[in-house]
């Protein structure tokens, strides 16, 4: 169906005469009549009637009517979840329990006027994101810049997450009663994080990690997804993994899953928001500084990255 056809139809219902939709829509008179005459023969019937005042609806017109405005409202909508000045601020957060997605709903619940777009896109590389925002797919992205010869000469970015470790542990853990656990110690404990890609600065981080610290990470399995994974470890006296603190986490009562902080170092996952330097939103603007001013305000103390990373930060 042409959706000129439909949206000159809706502006002669508005309008009430050809004459005053022309005007609106800034085409002739004889234009409008074309437009709608090829919408009636599309769908086979005949959608007004004259009158002395002008035109009505015939019956199926009326049927048409509030289907025609959803088309046009639904144009609308898809245009503007394509055009930068259009649609809403739209963040990848990677994925939406870790803690930049936590961050941004924070910001959120402060400005629950602010039209925003999350979207999680954690099956690209951090080039691949990179170029998602150089081209506008979305505004900003948060990665680990590891090295800043990395980002692309349009992009900016700002350090705004220290997401600090925590081990995850079931009731029946011999670290289930821990209110904190040292680094160090968890070299007798292996700790499960199956299908972690080794590709990925998430990889490459724990690599570091486990050879730092003789940590013993193993990534060996299928990964089922969190929910198998919460509730493996709910059962188990000896599986456990690691999540971050600001990382959020569902499950069952009944499970009784521990989160014991890291200490003496507390290990922590860098994160920056990167955005492109001419992005002209405002409400970006207040994102990053709210990001930068919670991340000032919350320092990890003792903290341990990957000693190349922290150049870098």
């Amino acid at each position: 169906m042409d959706l000129d056809g439909v949206r000159t139809f809706v502006a002669i219902v508005d309008a009430g005469q050809f004459q005053a939709a022309a005007d609106r829509l800034s085409i002739t008179q004889q234009a409008v009549s074309k437009r709608l005459a090829a919408l009636e023969r599309t769908l086979g019937v005949q959608l007004l009637t004259r009158n002395a005042r002008g035109v009505g609806l015939s019956v199926d017109g009326q049927a048409l009517l509030p289907h025609a405005r959803e088309l046009l409202r639904a144009e609308d909508r898809a245009l503007a979840s394509v055009t930068p000045q259009r649609r809403p601020l739209r963040i990848d957060v990677i994925n939406r329990r870790i803690a930049s997605a936590v961050r941004v709903h924070a910001f959120y619940r402060q400005h629950p006027d602010l039209t925003l777009d999350v979207v999680a896109l954690p099956d690209i590389d951090t080039d691949a994101a990179f170029e998602a925002v150089a081209n506008g797919a979305v505004d900003a992205t948060f990665r680990t810049v590891r090295n800043t010869k990395r980002l692309p000469r349009a992009l900016r970015s700002a350090h705004v997450i220290d997401d600090a470790h925590q081990l995850l542990v079931g009731p029946r853990h011999t670290l289930a009663d821990n209110d904190v656990i040292a680094l160090a110690e968890l070299q007798r404990h292996p700790v499960w994080m199956p299908g972690l890609p080794s590709t990925t600065d998430w990889g490459a981080y724990y690599a570091e990690l486990a050879t730092t610290f003789g940590l013993r990470i193993d990534v060996l399995g299928p990964n089922f997804g969190g929910e198998v994974l919460l509730a493996e470890i709910s059962e188990s006296a000896d599986i456990a993994t690691f999540v971050g603190e600001g990382s959020r986490y569902l499950w069952p009562a009944h499970y009784d899953l521990r989160r014991i902080p890291i200490v003496d170092p507390t290990p922590v996952y860098p994160m920056s928001i990167v955005w492109a330097r001419d992005n002209p939103n405002v409400s970006l603007d207040a994102l990053v500084t709210h990001l930068q001013t919670v991340h000032a305000d919350h320092p990890v103390h003792n903290a341990w990255v990957p000693p190349r990373w922290a150049e870098t930060l």
